[in-house]
C-alpha cells in the first residue's frame, strides 16, 4: 500500500508541477500537511539542503528522498520513478504533436500562457524555500520569529550569487562550511 501511494502521490506531483524541480515544493508541503508525522515542513527544508547538494534533478532527489523516509529504498525507486514517468510521457507525446504543428497559432499561445504559470509556481517555490530556511513559527516572541543567522546568511549569499555567479558547487560548499562552523 504504501508503494501504491507514493506511485499516485508522485505521478500526480510529475504531471502537474510544471516549471522544473523546485515546483515540487508546494506539492511537498501538502504533503507533509495531509502526513500523520511521517513528513513535515522542516523535513522538507532538510531534504531541499540535501537534494541541491546532489548530483541530479531536483524534483527527483526530493521524490527519491521523499520515498526513502515513506518506504525505504523500494520507495526511493517507486517514487522517483513516478514522478519521472509523466514528463517522459509528455514529452514523447509533445515532440510527435509539436513537429506537426509547430507554427499553429493554438500551440504558441499555449506556450505564452504556461510560462507565467511555471514563473508562479517558481516563485511560489522559493518562497517556501526562504519561510523554511529563515521562519521560525514556534517562537514566542515577533523578534524571534526569524532566524536572523539564517536570514543574514541568505541574503549574503543571495547578493554573492547574483554579483559573482560562480558555480554552485562553490555556494553549496561555503553553505555547509559555514553551517558547521555557526552550528546552525
Amino acid at each position: 500500500m504504501r508503494l501504491l501511494f507514493l506511485l499516485g502521490n508522485f505521478f500526480t506531483i510529475g504531471l502537474f508541477s510544471v516549471g522544473g524541480g523546485y515546483a515540487i515544493l508546494p506539492f511537498l508541503m501538502d504533503m507533509a500537511d495531509r502526513s500523520d508525522g511521517w513528513l513535515t515542513r522542516e523535513l522538507i527544508g532538510n531534504m531541499l539542503a540535501v537534494a541541491q547538494s546532489m548530483p541530479g534533478p531536483i524534483g527527483s532527489n526530493l521524490a527519491a528522498y521523499t520515498g526513502f523516509t515513506y518506504a525505504w529504498i523500494p520507495g526511493a525507486f517507486v517514487a522517483a520513478f513516478s514522478v519521472a514517468a509523466p514528463s517522459i510521457i509528455i514529452i514523447m507525446i509533445v515532440a510527435r504533436t509539436l513537429q506537426a504543428f509547430k507554427e499553429s497559432a493554438l500551440v504558441k499561445n499555449l506556450f505564452a500562457g504556461l510560462k507565467p504559470a511555471a514563473a508562479g509556481l517558481l516563485s511560489a517555490a522559493a518562497f517556501g524555500a526562504i519561510k523554511l530556511s529563515i521562519w521560525n513559527s514556534s517562537a514566542a516572541k515577533w523578534f524571534n520569529f526569524i532566524r536572523w543567522k539564517e536570514a543574514l546568511i541568505l541574503a549574503v549569499f543571495f547578493f554573492l550569487i547574483v554579483k559573482f555567479r560562480k558555480h554552485p558547487v562553490v555556494y553549496i560548499a561555503a553553505a555547509g562550511v559555514l553551517g558547521v562552523i555557526l552550528k546552525l
